[in-house]
C-alpha cells in the first residue's frame, strides 16, 4: 500500500515553474504562467527544477528485501524511517510470497511452512526462553513485510522508474514502482501528467533497449549491442 502524505504538493509542475521563475525574473504570482513555465522546463530537459518537488509517502506491505533495494537510490538526499524489529511485535509477521512460488503447490507449501516455523520460533524465544525481542528478531527473513516513511524529490523518483519499470528489474520492485505511480497519478491532475509521461522504462527514454539481454519490447541499439557482445569474459 502506498499512502501519499499531505505534505506532497498537489501542483508539482506549477511549483517547478514558480521556482524557475525566481531565477528568470518572471512573474511568479500567476499560477497559469508558472504551470506553463514548469512544463517548458521539463520538456526542454531542464530537470533540476524537479528537485524542488518532494514526495512524502508511506510504503507499507512490501518485503524488507525490496526496501533494501529501495535504499540504494540515494540521489537528491532522500530520507526515510523504517518499522523497527526491536520494538514492533513481529512474532506473527506478514510476508511476501513470490508469484512463481505461489503458483507451485509444493513450493508454496514449503515456503509457508517455513515462515510459520520462524514465527513460532520467534514467539517461543520470547515467551519461553526470555530472549529480548531485538534478539529473537534476528530470525526474521528478508521476505518479511515492513513499513517505511519515505521522502525524496520527483527527479529521483522519475530516474528510478526508468530502471525499475524495466522488465529486467526484480518483479517486486516493478510492482512497487507501479503502485507508487498509481498513487501519485490519483493524487492530482498534475501528478497524473507527470506519471503518464515520465514514469516509464528506460527503453522509452533512450528509444532503444540498453540491456544486454533484452525482453524484446524495444530493439537493441546495434552499436551498443556490438560493444556488449565484444566485452571479454570476466576473469575469476
Amino acid at each position: 500500500m502506498i499512502t501519499i502524505l499531505e505534505e506532497t504538493p498537489k501542483n508539482p509542475i506549477t511549483l517547478m515553474g514558480q521556482r524557475a521563475g525566481v531565477c528568470w525574473g518572471a512573474d511568479i504570482h500567476d499560477k497559469e504562467k508558472n504551470y506553463r513555465r514548469g512544463l517548458d522546463c521539463i520538456r526542454s530537459g531542464h530537470h533540476r527544477v524537479m528537485e524542488y518537488v518532494n514526495v512524502e509517502m508511506i510504503i507499507d506491505g512490501y518485503s524488507a528485501r525490496v526496501i533494501r533495494e529501495w535504499y540504494t537510490h540515494i540521489g537528491g538526499a532522500p530520507t526515510r524511517l523504517q518499522a523497527s524489529t526491536r520494538y514492533i511485535n513481529y512474532k506473527d509477521f506478514s510476508y511476501t510470497t513470490p508469484p512463481l512460488i505461489e503458483k507451485n503447490q509444493e513450493a508454496a507449501e514449503i515456503y509457508h511452512q517455513t515462515m510459520n516455523t520462524i514465527a513460532e520460533a520467534c514467539s517461543r524465544l520470547e515467551s519461553e526462553c526470555g530472549i529480548p525481542r531485538e534478539d529473537a528478531a534476528m530470525l526474521l527473513p528478508l521476505g518479511m513485510t515492513t513499513r517505511i516513511v519515505d521522502k525524496r524529490n520527483v527527479r529521483n523518483l522519475i530516474e528510478m522508474s526508468h530502471q525499475r519499470l524495466c522488465t529486467r528489474a526484480y518483479w517486486e520492485y516493478r510492482l512497487l514502482m507501479q503502485d507508487i505511480g498509481k498513487a501519485l497519478g490519483e493524487y492530482s491532475e498534475e501528478w497524473s501528467y507527470l506519471v503518464n509521461h515520465y514514469f516509464v522504462p528506460k527503453c522509452e527514454v533512450a528509444g532503444y533497449c540498453t540491456e544486454k539481454k533484452s525482453c524484446g519490447k524495444a530493439k537493441v541499439f546495434s552499436a551498443v549491442a556490438d560493444i556488449l557482445n565484444k566485452q571479454p569474459a570476466m576473469q575469476e
